[in-house]
C-alpha cells in the first residue's frame, strides 16, 4: 500500500510539473484540491466521459445501430412504403438518421452505384448495373386505372380486353422501360395494341392523365391508396405474369452494417 501511495504521489507531482500548476494543497490536515485542481478534475471527467461516449458511438456505427444512411426513392413510393419504413426504423434503430432523396429510377441507380446514395428503392429495375445488388421487397398487381365516371369504374373486376377501344396514357419506354414493356405485352396477350393518347415518364403523370378523364392506364394497384376521387382502380381478371410489378431495394455489394440492418427491416416488415 505504501509503495502504491508513493507511485501515485510521484505521478501527481509529474502531472503538476507538466501542467505548470499546483493541483493539490498538502498540509498537516491532509491533501485537498486547489481551485486549479478542482477545475482540472472536472474537465478530466468530462474528457473521460466524452471518450467513453465516442467509443460507444463508434461501436454502434460499426454495428449498424447508429449513423447516417442516404436513401433514394422514386416519387410514388413515398406515399405507401417510405412512411412505414421510417416509422419502423425509428422504433427499432433510433440511432440511425435516414436522409431521403427523390429522383428517377435511372438516376437513383447511378447514385447508388457511385456511392452518392447508400440505398435506393426502385419500381422499375430493368436497367440496373451489374455491379449493384438488388432485392425484391414487394410485388404489386397491375390494375386498370379509369376515370371515376367511366362505365367500368364500379366493376368488381374486368378482362383487360374490355379496354381495347379506349385511349391510353402509356409509360415512356425510356424512363419506365419495364412498365412500358409490361403494358405492351399484357395488352398483346389480351388481343390488342393499346391506343396511345399520351405518354408520361413517371407514374404521377400517368395517374394525373387518368384523373383528367381523358384516358385510361395500367398502374400498380397500390396507387389506389392515394384516394383521388377522379380515379377508380379496377382489378384485372387473369393470372398473367405481365400483370405484376416488382419493387426492389438496390445497394452496392460492400454495403455497410447500417444498410444491411435497414434491409433486414424491409424483409421483416415490408415484404409480403
Amino acid at each position: 500500500m505504501i509503495a502504491y501511495r508513493e507511485r501515485l504521489s510521484q505521478s501527481i507531482q509529474r502531472l503538476e510539473r507538466g501542467l505548470g500548476v499546483r493541483l493539490f494543497d498538502r498540509g498537516p490536515g491532509g491533501v485537498s484540491l486547489t481551485a486549479a485542481g478542482e477545475t482540472f478534475a472536472a474537465d478530466a471527467q468530462l474528457l473521460l466521459s466524452s471518450q467513453s461516449a465516442a467509443i460507444e458511438r463508434a461501436r454502434r456505427v460499426a454495428s449498424g445501430l447508429a449513423g447516417d444512411v442516404r436513401v433514394g426513392y422514386v416519387s410514388i413510393l413515398s406515399h405507401h412504403y417510405l412512411p412505414h419504413l421510417l416509422r419502423v426504423a425509428a422504433e427499432e434503430l433510433p440511432g440511425l438518421r435516414i436522409h431521403l432523396h427523390r429522383d428517377s429510377p435511372a438516376a437513383l441507380a447511378e447514385m447508388v452505384r457511385s456511392g452518392t446514395l447508400d440505398l435506393g428503392f426502385l419500381r422499375d429495375p430493368s436497367s440496373l448495373s451489374a455491379d449493384l445488388v438488388s432485392r425484391d421487397f414487394a410485388v404489386e398487381r397491375i390494375a386498370a386505372a379509369v376515370p371515376h365516371d367511366h362505365p367500368l369504374a364500379d366493376a368488381q373486376e374486368i378482362a383487360l380486353g374490355s379496354l381495347s377501344e379506349e385511349d391510353f396514357v402509356l409509360p415512356d419506354a425510356t424512363a419506365l422501360p419495364a412498365l412500358a414493356h409490361q403494358v405492351q405485352l399484357a395488352c398483346h396477350e389480351a388481343g390488342f395494341t393499346p391506343r396511345s393518347r399520351a405518354v408520361s415518364d413517371d407514374l404521377t403523370g400517368l395517374f394525373s392523365y387518368v384523373a383528367s378523364g381523358l384516358c385510361v392506364s395500367l398502374l400498380p394497384e397500390q396507387l389506389s391508396d392515394f384516394g383521388v376521387p377522379e380515379v377508380a382502380f379496377v382489378p384485372l381478371r387473369g393470372e398473367s405474369s405481365y400483370l405484376e410489378t416488382s419493387l426492389v431495394a438496390v445497394h452496392r455489394p460492400e454495403a455497410d452494417a447500417a444498410v444491411l440492418r435497414l434491409l433486414e427491416l424491409i424483409t421483416r416488415h415490408m415484404t409480403p
